[in-house]
């Protein structure tokens, strides 16, 4: 029986979806898996790549109205324990599947997982592990230009540990804790999915881990080409927004909540500009 079911975005990327792929291809011999292609609405070759390349594939047609939307269609196909949302934009190394499941069914009190995220110039992509935006991991990101705790940097890139949020490029679940959750939240169109997703796994009770023991590479912001310029930009501020008054509003006193709303709006505002 299948374990494990691996859900990909995908919007004109058809080059580097192949090569996706095809290290998904290699990894058949570790472990029993299905691969679901999201589309949204390619206008390039990706539909008939897949269909012609990958039969074992599953490949859903668009449109996709944002990350979380295009994830969430494929979740009536899932059969399977395990599910891993994975970027098209990335290489999964040998051994990678195989040891990032057997660490989650090894660790019942773990809800959510990553692995190494390797940049092609050979550096850690520092968003495989970030904590929450709180007000104060905020303000010192945003004014003091510190950003060492947000992004962990004072802990062990090749030791494992807990962490607030994990990355969407490489994100590896339960479907029943999915399920209990209600997969990702639809009202965010641009950024911040993947850190509310963390955090309502965290709220029913399990763990956020970085495991270093497995990696893949990460080609970086290659399937972000939707919501280029300006768009993007803005869609990213209100993703903050809308993720503080959901999840952050009711543990602090109403001053620092209006001080945070007053300090992304004015982010906003120069963003606009």
């Amino acid at each position: 029986m299948k374990k494990l079911s691996i859900v990909i975005l995908n919007h004109n990327t058809s080059k580097i979806l192949k090569d996706c792929l095809k290290s998904l291809e290699k990894a058949r011999n570790e472990l029993d898996f299905d691969v679901i292609v999201s589309d949204n609405d390619s206008s390039d070759d990706s539909v008939d790549m897949v269909k012609n390349n990958f039969s074992l594939v599953n490949i859903l047609q668009g449109p996709n109205i944002s990350f979380s939307n295009g994830n969430n269609r494929a979740r009536k196909y899932i059969k399977t324990k395990y599910v891993l949302f994975l970027n098209s934009d990335t290489i999964v190394h040998k051994n990678t599947l195989k040891e990032c499941v057997n660490y989650l069914e090894n660790h019942e009190d773990v809800g959510a997982l990553t692995c190494k995220l390797i940049l092609p110039d050979g550096t850690l992509d520092k968003d495989a592990r970030r904590k929450f935006p709180t007000p104060w991991i905020s303000f010192k990101r945003l004014f003091l230009r510190n950003s060492k705790e947000y992004w962990y940097e004072e802990s062990d890139e090749n030791k494992t540990h807990e962490v607030d949020a994990i990355q969407g490029a490489f994100f590896l679940t339960k479907k029943e804790i999915l399920d209990k959750v209600g997969w990702f939240d639809e009202k965010y169109k641009f950024d911040g999915e993947d850190l509310d997703l963390c955090f309502q796994i965290k709220k029913v009770g399990y763990k956020i881990i970085y495991y270093p023991e497995a990696s893949i590479t990460h080609l970086k912001k290659a399937t972000k080409n939707i919501f280029e310029g300006k768009l993007r930009k803005l869609q990213g501020v209100d993703s903050m927004e809308y993720f503080y008054k959901k999840n952050l509003w009711k543990n602090y006193p109403f001053f620092i909540n209006y001080l945070v709303l007053i300090g992304i709006k004015l982010m906003k505002l120069i963003r606009s500009i």
